[in-house]
């Protein structure tokens, strides 16, 4: 896998607050492999995906890891107990975009020292995966990675999952600036960096909030659910053009509607 330098890091900061939503009626837990507003795909020319919870199940959990030693981590910094790290975390999160932009932010944390720590989990909960490894395959156009967790984190997902050499470059939260998504800012500096051209690419993401930025720009957004509350934020709109439970599922669809002259997969 290409390593993407995160040489000329933007210099634009974050300070938002996302509105919470309720999830879109008719959603339920794995009801639909659909389509919301759906805009055709036969015009893609380069596949964007988001890392955690979007190439690999929600329910391999390595969230649940990574989310011990950001606690730990928060404990020393700060000097506080479990349940006040708690606290931090979640805030930071919701104002900020990432609990590492809101410790740089607040208490100068090195953001290498953070990802170092809080990505040195066991990534043997990701199975191998031939099928999204042959449908990366069979699925024309280029393909990256853009992720607000590190290259290291990446490139362990993607090794376990059997699929990084079908990735020309990751584009990562250094290469970011440490500015995280839904901030259009990286959005941005990955299509320019990359000479990505907005209106032929597609944006594969498990965060609904974080396609926003993408529809703007003029990508075509594909929404991967999961049962996470946070996941669905911001899902009750026009940014969000297809979705699924289940990227390797739709992949195939859309795969097996291309080679027999069809549409993309629908409920």
């Amino acid at each position: 896998m290409k390593i993407e330098s995160s040489a000329n890091p933007m210099g634009d900061t974050l300070k938002y607050h996302c509105a919470v939503t309720e999830d879109l009626p008719g959603i339920g837990a794995r009801a639909r492999q659909g389509v919301m507003n759906q805009p055709p795909l036969d015009h893609v020319e380069a596949w964007v995906f988001d890392l955690d919870n979007t190439l690999y199940p929600a329910s391999c959990n390595l969230f649940a890891q990574i989310d011990l030693r950001m606690k730990a981590f928060i404990r020393e910094v700060v000097g506080c107990g479990e349940m006040r790290a708690h606290e931090i975390q979640k805030a930071y999160f919701h104002a900020h975009g990432t609990t590492l932009r809101g410790l740089m932010d607040n208490h100068g944390v090195d953001p290498e020292v953070f990802l170092a720590r809080c990505h040195d989990i066991d990534h043997s909960a990701v199975p191998p995966s031939p099928a999204l490894d042959g449908a990366l395959h069979r699925l024309e156009g280029r393909k990256l990675i853009f992720t607000n967790g590190s290259v290291r984190h990446a490139g362990a997902v993607t090794d376990r999952l059997g699929i990084s050499h079908h990735f020309e470059a990751v584009f990562d939260i250094a290469a970011a600036g440490y500015v995280p998504k839904p901030a259009p800012g990286p959005y941005r500096e990955m299509l320019a960096r990359h000479r990505l051209d907005p209106l032929v690419t597609a944006f594969v993401e498990d965060s609904a909030r974080n396609l926003l930025p993408a529809h703007e720009l003029g990508m075509t957004t594909v929404w991967v659910r999961n049962d996470a509350h946070w996941a669905s934020e911001g899902s009750d709109g026009a940014h969000v053009h297809h979705e699924t439970d289940d990227l390797v599922v739709w992949l195939e669809a859309l795969l097996a509607a291309r080679e027999a002259g069809g549409s993309p997969p629908a409920s």
